[in-house]
């Protein structure tokens, strides 16, 4: 079997998976809204889960970027994006998304799965940057703790099987095929409390 072929079923198995979950998710939005609107429901318990509903959404269709197929000459807004990335941050890890153009679906699809494994290198937290010049992608991570995987790290330069990866990790696998269906190749770098990625 191809990488591309590999990769475009992975992309359409995140696609179906996320396509199916996000009616269900934005159904309870939409009851949540209404318990609020009629005064049915108020208070910390409605709050608490009208917040978690509102990140499972964003969630939702931040994976459905990262995970799911982009059709040829497909363009994600910056509003989306920067909107969905908003919604999944919380008080401990924060994103700035900084390009101010849309942007193809295939390039960010490609950031989307760079952040992913920043993600797991901020065990406590902290920002990621992303910007976006000259066709090059710059993901900066910093926190008081940076803890990368360096097994997880190493497969960034380049395509590997996916022996030995936790389906968590699936990132470090689909990451360097993006990038290699672009023409790139993922770089990183690490010192003071921030990690680099460009591709």
């Amino acid at each position: 079997m191809t990488q591309d072929l590999t990769r475009d079923i992975a992309a359409m198995i995140g696609s179906r998976i996320c396509h199916d979950l996000i009616s269900p998710v934005g159904a309870i939005a939409n009851g949540v809204e209404l318990l609020a609107m009629s005064g049915a429901g108020t208070g910390p318990e409605l709050s608490l889960i009208s917040e978690s509903v509102e990140n499972a959404n964003a969630r939702v269709k931040f994976f459905r970027i990262a995970f799911g197929m982009a059709s040829p000459g497909q363009m994600t807004s910056r509003t989306e994006i920067a909107g969905i990335l908003k919604a999944v941050s919380t008080a401990r890890l924060t994103y700035d998304w900084t390009p101010t153009e849309d942007l193809p679906r295939e390039e960010v699809k490609l950031a989307c799965l760079m952040l992913m494994c920043l993600e797991t290198a901020l065990p406590r937290g902290g920002v990621i940057k992303i910007g976006y010049t000259n066709g090059q992608w710059q993901l900066r991570a910093s926190a008081q703790r940076l803890e990368p995987a360096p097994d997880l790290w190493a497969r960034l330069g380049s395509v590997t099987a996916p022996q030995g990866l936790k389906p968590s990790d699936v990132q470090f696998l689909l990451a360097p095929m993006q990038a290699a269906a672009l023409g790139r190749r993922i770089t990183h770098s690490s010192g003071d409390g921030v990690i680099s990625l460009l591709a």
